[in-house]
């Protein structure tokens, strides 16, 4: 599983669908997420606005499995 390292107290599943290389532009976040599954914490989420948090974990079919680390190992 390959970590998301994040600065600050949470990343959007939008914006970690762009970090992992799945979607090339935040734009194609809404059009990815209606039409593909993506996981969160092992329950389909479609909103590219969900707040992913240190620990989370993402599967993106095709892409990869994820967890969310803070940078400095805070929760």
């Amino acid at each position: 599983m390959d970590e998301i390292v994040i600065d600050t107290e949470f990343i959007t599943l939008g914006q970690a669908l762009k970090v992992t290389d799945a979607i090339s532009s935040g734009g194609m976040a809404k059009w990815f997420l209606q039409e593909n599954d993506v996981y969160v914490n092992g329950e389909i989420d479609n909103r590219r606005g969900r707040k992913l948090r240190h620990g989370d974990v993402i599967n993106i079919p095709g892409c990869g499995r994820f967890v969310i680390v803070n940078k400095n190992g805070e929760n």
